[in-house]
């Protein structure tokens, strides 16, 4: 009789406690759709600061806009974490075009991050095209000296998740020019790392590593319509020669921010909840999806549970890491304070796939851990939220290291991301606001749900 009694009692604790979280998800997902500032932060961030690139301006004015707008959500404490970041710069236009008897056909290219410049005149040289760098490295020095290299391999489009097309073939751009150049090649030529065919060439970060500087060689990407055409062109004439001039230039490192901001737990303020995406983005467009979206969406969530009057057991905190897209100096030098200052972090989400509707979590995490934020899948089941599963969390929350973390990315739908992707049409109407507002009060949840919890 006292077993069953006991049974009773805790099969009502249970479906209390169920009901008191659907009752506060409903009322995060509420807020976040009618009384954020969620999109009106982006609006800001995309069309009066603009591009952030770390270094530049920008960079700098987003720092303190974010910072002013953290500092009127009432936190307990908002700071600014310095740290030395790149500064690079792509200077002029760039230009590439190949003459075709008398036919001057130009090309869509722009300099890949931290690539260094043409000579003052550009190169001309004769282009090989190969699709990856193992067929690179076939060639030989005696193929490749002097030649321009153009990597023509396309992502994937059999991959349902985008991000595994990107990852299959994104190391031509972080590794085609440092790999060509030891070959004795003149220059590389990458195509974009985007799915459909369009005129925008995709910029991001070329790794030179350590090789000196007077060896590196210059590195461009093609937009994909640009790729088709060139590889068209090859098939008609092998020694097609192509030119390309660009003007980017690399100064010394610059200081710069990552912007903090948190809410004190009220039974275990040595515990920390980080929540956060990076600040800076590439210089064609403004950043609005990356990560921009992150970004805004991270600061709603400890703007949602103020407008809950959410008291949390932990500490949360919000960082906007500096310096993803060109170092990861920011969410680096975060983890280096935190070890230095012997905090510990109990849980980290990141942003940075884009502002598009959040469809569930990527988790890196032991199995105790797993199998708890499993648990409530049927808690986000009303609000379409479905994949669980184990994953890489963020480039930036990677460096926190604390003894038994749990790391979260948010899993938006992928299917129209690198379209945007470090490309200029990476602006504030490629965002919906909904959309936005959805993956804020699905971030919020988890949060609410692990502080809780834990």
């Amino acid at each position: 009789m006292k077993k069953s009694l006991l049974f009773i009692l805790l099969q009502s604790t249970l479906c209390f406690s169920q009901s008191a979280d659907e009752a506060t998800l409903k009322q995060l997902y509420k807020s976040a759709l009618t009384d954020s500032h969620c999109y009106g932060w982006l609006d800001d961030l995309s069309n009066k600061v603009g591009q952030r690139l770390s270094g530049s301006v920008g960079a700098e004015k987003g720092v303190l806009y974010t910072k002013q707008q953290l500092e009127t959500l009432g936190l307990d404490r908002v700071y600014l974490q310095e740290v030395m970041v790149p500064k690079w710069e792509r200077g002029d236009k760039e230009i590439a075009y190949v003459q075709v008897a008398k036919k001057k056909i130009s090309f869509p290219i722009c300099a890949l991050g931290m690539s260094v410049a043409t000579p003052k005149e550009g190169i001309l040289a004769q282009v090989i095209e190969v699709k990856s760098i193992e067929e690179l490295k076939s060639l030989g020095t005696d193929k490749v000296k002097g030649k321009i290299i153009f990597f023509n391999r396309p992502m994937n489009p059999e991959f349902i998740e985008t991000f595994h097309a990107y990852g299959s073939c994104v190391d031509q751009r972080s590794s085609g020019a440092r790999e060509a150049g030891e070959l004795g090649a003149a220059g590389v030529i990458v195509r974009s790392m985007n799915l459909r065919l369009d005129d925008l060439p995709h910029t991001g970060m070329t790794n030179y590593k350590d090789t000196p500087v007077e060896n590196r060689i210059p590195a461009a990407a093609i937009s994909t319509n640009g790729a088709e055409a060139l590889s068209k062109l090859l098939i008609e004439n092998s020694n097609l020669s192509f030119f390309f001039k660009q003007s980017c230039q690399s100064f010394e490192d610059v200081k710069s921010y990552n912007v903090i901001g948190e809410i004190k737990g009220t039974e275990h303020p040595e515990r920390i909840m980080v929540v956060g995406g990076h600040l800076d983005s590439w210089d064609l467009g403004d950043g609005s999806q990356d990560d921009g979206a992150g970004c805004v969406q991270s600061m709603a969530v400890l703007e949602l549970f103020k407008k809950l009057n959410y008291h949390p057991k932990n500490t949360i905190r919000v960082v906007l890491f500096m310096n993803e897209e060109n170092g990861v100096k920011g969410g680096t030098k975060y983890g280096e304070e935190s070890k230095k200052n012997n905090e510990n972090h109990i849980f980290a989400m990141e942003s940075d796939s884009g502002g598009f509707s959040p469809r569930g979590f990527s988790i890196d995490a032991d199995e105790m851990n797993f199998s708890k934020i499993t648990g409530w899948k049927k808690l986000f089941e009303p609000y379409l939220i479905h994949i669980f599963e184990k994953g890489h969390s963020g480039t930036d929350v990677e460096p926190i290291q604390s003894d038994g973390i749990v790391k979260i990315g948010l899993h938006p739908d992928s299917q129209r991301y690198f379209d945007y992707h470090h490309a200029a049409n990476d602006k504030f109407d490629s965002v919906n606001k909904r959309e936005l507002e959805l993956g804020a009060a699905t971030m919020s949840s988890l949060m609410y749900l692990f502080d809780k919890y834990n």
